[in-house]
């Protein structure tokens, strides 16, 4: 498997069969319904970036992610979390709210689950973003599903509210930071 990242093109790309055990993030690469989103309606209204990872050998869609602009907020967190996050920021600098990067959606195909490869999807944006010269941004945020909160807890992100018990996801945050320590 040699995975390759590219940007995800409404209209030019032929979508390949894809199949990451969750319905609503296969069908988000699809062309369905008016009142579904998808990755080309995203895309035409500048509501998120998408990227493809495909196979270089076979040409296989192993894996996809969706980037949009964010950002945690007092407002929502929990203040114990709150707390301890505001403290890594210099007073003067604190606020109501710093700016985030969300991954919107992260799916791997089943065949490539297991892999590294989400991990490796995740260090692709960790480094896109740490550093970068194009934006100030703190913070990645992810609304996670329950059932992968302890992949993003392995890698290093963190609860920012605890779940009520019919929540599906948990909003999760990964301090960009942590990678200059």
């Amino acid at each position: 498997m040699k995975p390759q990242i590219r940007y995800f093109i409404p209209g030019k790309d032929s979508l390949k069969a894809f199949d990451c055990g969750k319905s609503d993030l296969n069908n988000f690469l699809l062309e369905t319904g008016d009142d579904t989103p998808n990755a080309t309606k995203y895309e035409r209204e500048h509501l998120s970036k998408t990227y493809i990872v495909e196979d270089q050998e076979t040409n296989q869609t192993l894996a996809y992610f969706s980037l949009a602009c964010d950002k945690i907020e007092r407002a929502v967190s929990d203040p114990v979390i709150w707390n301890r996050l505001s403290r890594k920021i210099p007073n003067a600098k604190r606020r109501s709210s710093y700016p985030a990067i969300k991954i919107g959606r992260l799916a791997v195909s089943k065949n490539a689950q297991g892999t590294g490869l989400g991990q490796m999807i995740l260090s692709f944006i960790k480094g896109t973003f740490f550093g970068s010269s194009k934006v100030g941004c703190r913070y990645l945020t992810v609304d996670a599903y329950l059932d992968a909160e302890s992949f993003y807890t392995k890698c290093k992100f963190s609860p920012l509210v605890t779940p009520e018990p019919d929540d599906e996801t948990v909003l999760m945050f990964f301090d960009l930071m942590s990678m200059d320590e």
